[in-house]
């Protein structure tokens, strides 16, 4: 088992990857990682990621009480937001709050990414929904992101920022990478004169690749509702949706058009 004081550099070292790569400015993001069931290494509030070192990672509980921290240092402000996803997602480990350039350019910009553009970020990332504004450090951050929480691994934070977690501290920040390229890819192809987006039915072939490699996480290739039913999914929609509610078609097709699409692809893939 990897000790604390190794995580506590591989936090240091992810944060300063998210600097360097300049998702975050200034003091801004944080980090953390699950160590056991009630205790979790997170980076303190009011320093930047790019230049920390071991001692500044503080220790907290599952409510955010601090266990240990060094002087001078506390935990971020969004530890609300982290102890939230980790008390709905006991699979996650780690959790990554940033703000890379493009991907809170859609987020302030009220843009889900949804649109299917490449195989890799459909296969990685399915939909990446926004959740309502919520004035950080306070609960309602933690209560939008919960709408989500339950069926995607990344989440954009409208007017503020992204949040990716995972099962591993180096899987969430790469799930962080994905979401800012993605985010990055579709605003270049919009300049461009728009996506050339990919059918119902290259996505649902996708779906299953993800299926038969075994990913773990949540993603719309096991949870979206509207998939599930045969219906167009979240990446068709245009509407990814949470507990209240879950996807809507928004595409006006019709039902046996996908159940056909559907056959089709089981068919080719010899299912």
């Amino acid at each position: 088992m990897v000790n604390e004081f190794e995580i506590k550099k591989q936090i240091c070292d992810i944060g300063k990857r998210i600097y360097n790569r300049g998702m975050v400015a200034s003091n801004d993001g944080n980090i953390s990682v699950k160590i056991s069931d009630n205790e979790f290494l997170c980076t303190p509030t009011g320093v930047s990621k790019g230049f920390m070192t071991p001692e500044y990672i503080c220790k907290v509980d599952a409510t955010g009480k601090v266990i240990q921290a060094n002087p001078g240092f506390k935990p971020s402000s969004e530890i609300k937001m982290h102890m939230r996803v980790y008390k709905e997602r006991p699979d996650v480990k780690s959790v990554v709050h940033a703000h890379p350039m493009y991907a809170t350019g859609f987020a302030i910009a009220g843009i889900p990414l949804t649109q299917p553009i490449m195989p890799e970020a459909v296969i990685a990332l399915g939909c990446v929904p926004i959740a309502k504004y919520g004035t950080p450090s306070t609960e309602e951050i933690p209560d939008a992101v919960s709408e989500y929480v339950q069926y995607f691994d990344a989440v954009l934070l409208e007017n503020h920022g992204a949040l990716t977690f995972s099962d591993s501290l180096l899987s969430a920040y790469h799930k962080m990478e994905s979401v800012e390229f993605y985010a990055q890819l579709l605003y270049i192809s919009k300049q461009l004169g728009g996506p050339k987006e990919l059918s119902e039915a290259q996505v649902q072939r996708l779906y299953e690749i993800r299926r038969q490699f075994g990913m773990t996480g949540k993603h719309p290739a096991n949870l979206c509702p509207n998939n599930k039913e045969g219906k167009p999914s979240c990446h068709n929609c245009g509407n990814c949706g949470g507990k209240n509610g879950g996807c809507s078609s928004g595409n006006g097709a019709s039902e046996e058009l996908v159940k056909s699409i559907t056959a089709k692809v089981i068919k080719e893939l010899g299912l």
